[in-house]
């Protein structure tokens, strides 16, 4: 059985009031802390999904103003999703941000694409690391992520430039539509197959992606990237 414990009731100046952040958490008590004091001042929801987690991170993460979700074993980072999105609707949510916990993703970025969708009533905004030069993966890592892209518009008949990153704005349309079944990298080409079949408006928009020595440690490496590769293969 799932668990959930609030965080601080404390009120945040947002006009965001009708969205929240989902954030997938395992291991990360190096820095979530820092990631939900960054988020509160711009979305006053946000939600960690703390994934089995044995480091503790679950406690930080509500002592910084997030609520928590528990999964009591690691069931994966489409799993979260899942349970974040659903948790999500429940208290009414017309957005959800994804939001990764390791610090690689910028809120102003999130803000940017949250206003997108509003204004041009878009159901799906997608961050994309390779719509402008901010971002600096390599030139290993930038060959399995772009192989990765054509293997994942060819299978789900979309035309994305960065299918798997992680931050992302969708409506609750589009929401409802999506049912998580994939564990491990996995999800997310599940996702953008489940949010491709919505038939809803969907965009890109040119996000950074900061790369550091712990982001690349918890999952930003090349062999995570062709990890993300193998998946698609063998689905």
């Amino acid at each position: 059985m799932v668990g959930m414990t609030s965080g601080d009731s404390r009120a945040h100046a947002t006009a965001e009031a009708d969205t929240w952040v989902v954030i997938p958490l395992y291991n990360e008590a190096q820095v979530i802390g820092d990631v939900i004091r960054e988020l509160l001042p711009a979305f006053s929801n946000v939600v960690c999904i703390d994934d089995g987690s044995r480091d503790g991170c679950g406690e930080i993460a509500r002592e910084a103003g997030a609520r928590i979700v528990r999964h009591p074993i690691n069931l994966g980072q489409g799993a979260a999703l899942q349970t974040g999105f659903e948790y999500a609707l429940e208290r009414g949510a017309e957005y959800v941000v994804t939001f990764d916990a390791d610090g690689q993703h910028r809120v102003i970025d999130a803000q940017a694409m949250l206003q997108r969708a509003r204004d041009e009533n878009i159901a799906i905004v997608f961050g994309s690391r390779f719509l402008d030069d901010r971002t600096k993966p390599g030139f290993l890592k930038k060959v399995v992520l772009k192989t990765a892209v054509t293997v994942t518009n060819w299978s789900t008949r979309t035309r994305l430039t960065d299918a798997h990153n992680g931050l992302r704005v969708i409506r609750a349309d589009a929401l409802r539509k999506v049912k998580l079944r994939q564990d491990r990298m996995a999800h997310g080409t599940e996702i953008v197959v489940q949010l491709g079949k919505a038939g809803l408006p969907y965009v890109e928009h040119p996000v950074e992606v900061i790369y550091t020595d712990y982001s690349r440690a918890k999952g930003q490496s090349l062999l995570n990237s062709v990890n993300i590769l193998i998946d698609l293969f063998i689905r």
